[in-house]
């Protein structure tokens, strides 16, 4: 490990960034220096211009790949070298009004059923129970679980934020089901790949996320549902359902209400409201032709 990749790594340490993101990080302006296969230190700011044109214009990135970047290329920039380049305030990934994908109930039941691992299986099943994200699900300890309140209690979720969820009993049951199968000491979810002989460290996400996608195939499940679309589909199945968006959006752990208010334009309910509406005024427009 070079000494300016060390220096990144202590300074986000510092900051209080989690594992992954310093990960991103690290990565992110690994990706320049490889760019330009030069030291980042030695770039230019011209260098930085070129290159988020380079990924604008030519890369196409997304707007998450292309935000990732530039985070991580102005904290390394303006707090690890001390560089207050303009460019780094210039910058901006253009925005997008996308909406997530959504399963339905019977969706969710039909592509869980065919995942055929039990640890994938109640894995991917707990994600949908509590509306967690992939890694808040690998990282689930038996300490974090209160059986009597049945709660689950998430530790160090996005933001480094701590929160409640409710744990519904069959949820409980399966999860007591599998622990039995392997009584880890401390992961729910502990790996089994031979560089982890003892289970000591979680489950991989991207053994759960091949899982997921060979089900979602198996299923015939056409919609470009992920992992995380279990986590979307979990709110909008509660707003549905008739719970606030107030309560939502703390089993969430959303900092923001706007950001839970979003699933208001995905709920069976709301268009439901919308068409009920709609309906009587067009069968009467129509009616009279």
């Amino acid at each position: 490990m070079t000494l300016l990749r060390q220096r990144l790594l202590e300074d986000l340490r510092l900051r209080g960034f989690s594992p992954k993101t310093q990960e991103m990080y690290v990565g992110a302006v690994a990706q320049l220096a490889g760019h330009y296969r030069q030291p980042p230190d030695q770039l230019t700011e011209e260098d930085l211009r070129q290159y988020f044109l380079y990924l604008k214009d030519v890369k196409r990135v997304s707007r998450s790949t292309c935000t990732i970047a530039l985070c991580a290329i102005k904290f390394f920039y303006q707090h690890t070298l001390q560089r207050n380049w303009s460019i780094l305030d210039l910058v901006r990934p253009g925005r997008e009004k996308k909406l997530p994908v959504v399963l339905s109930v019977a969706e969710v039941g039909l592509i869980l059923k065919h995942v055929h691992c039990p640890r994938y299986q109640t894995c991917l099943g707990t994600l949908y129970a509590c509306g967690l994200r992939l890694q808040e699900g690998t990282h689930l300890q038996v300490g974090d679980i209160d059986s009597q309140r049945h709660l689950v209690h998430i530790q160090h979720g996005k933001g480094n934020k701590d929160r409640y969820v409710p744990l519904p009993e069959p949820c409980l049951g399966r999860l007591r089901e599998y622990w039995r199968s392997h009584r880890h000491p401390t992961w729910l979810f502990p790996s089994l790949h031979r560089q982890a002989p003892s289970g000591s460290t979680p489950m991989s996400e991207s053994g759960v996320q091949r899982a997921f996608q060979a089900a979602r195939l198996a299923s015939g499940v056409q919609k470009p549902a992920t992992c995380h679309t279990l986590r979307h589909s979990y709110a909008t199945h509660l707003l549905e359902a008739g719970v606030s968006l107030r309560v939502i959006q703390e089993y969430l752990g959303h900092s923001s209400p706007t950001t839970t208010a979003l699933y208001t334009h995905l709920t069976q309910k709301t268009e439901g409201q919308v068409l009920d509406v709609l309906t009587p005024v067009l069968e009467a427009l129509w009616a009279s032709n």
